[in-house]
């Protein structure tokens, strides 16, 4: 099963985005020596050239995943400053991505005929020109009696149902962007599933 996975430096200091830079190939390679496929499709810039502030991958094995997740530890020394300090962390999170779009067509529509009231409804109750459409892939019902004519009120209700649906879509997409944002905050520094290091002991 596709799993996407979100790299975050959290709030952390400039050598954690840094270091999502560094540990990013190391999980696509390590993805390659396991024969699962991995598709970098995001990239947030950190502050620097050189810097990641999150990145977000596409791995076809949950297992692999998994193995990727939780704290990662960049050992090296900074590249910005001297400090005694060499952990550098990197959360690694599944993270929602994809949002799709719900399909609309008139096909999709039941369409009925109703009488309703209200000021001047009279003449529309007598003739049932009211329309209820509902959508039935989502549910949604709405309905559509501003109109004296039947097909002027069933143009008016399809136009409601797909606007209601892409609104629908877009707080949805808007939820996915939130939820992967809260990643940034959940970095927890410590006891790393795993710690990565420059080949050959280079800090770069």
């Amino acid at each position: 099963m596709t799993r996407h996975l979100m790299l975050s430096a959290g709030r952390g200091p400039l050598e954690c985005s840094w270091a999502v830079v560094r540990l990013l190939p190391r999980l696509e390679a390590d993805a390659r020596r396991h024969g699962v496929r991995c598709e970098r499709l995001t990239t947030v810039a950190g502050d620097r050239p050189g810097t990641l502030r999150s990145a977000v991958v596409r791995l076809g094995d949950d297992d692999f995943a998994a193995s990727w997740t939780g704290t990662l530890c960049w050992q090296a020394s900074s590249p910005y400053r001297s400090t005694g300090r060499k952990n550098w962390y990197v959360t690694a999170q599944p993270c929602s991505f994809d949002t799709v779009a719900t399909p609309f067509s008139a096909d999709d529509v039941d369409i009925v005929p109703v009488r309703t009231g209200g000021p001047g409804g009279q003449h529309r109750n007598k003739a049932s020109t009211a329309v209820r459409a509902t959508h039935r892939p989502s549910g949604l019902v709405v309905v559509a009696d501003t109109e004296r004519q039947f097909s002027l009120n069933r143009a008016v209700a399809l136009r409601r149902l797909q606007a209601r649906l892409q609104e629908a879509d877009e707080a949805a997409a808007r939820a996915v962007e939130t939820s992967r944002w809260r990643i940034h905050d959940d970095l927890v520094r410590g006891d790393p599933v795993r710690t990565e290091r420059p080949s050959g002991g280079a800090g770069a």
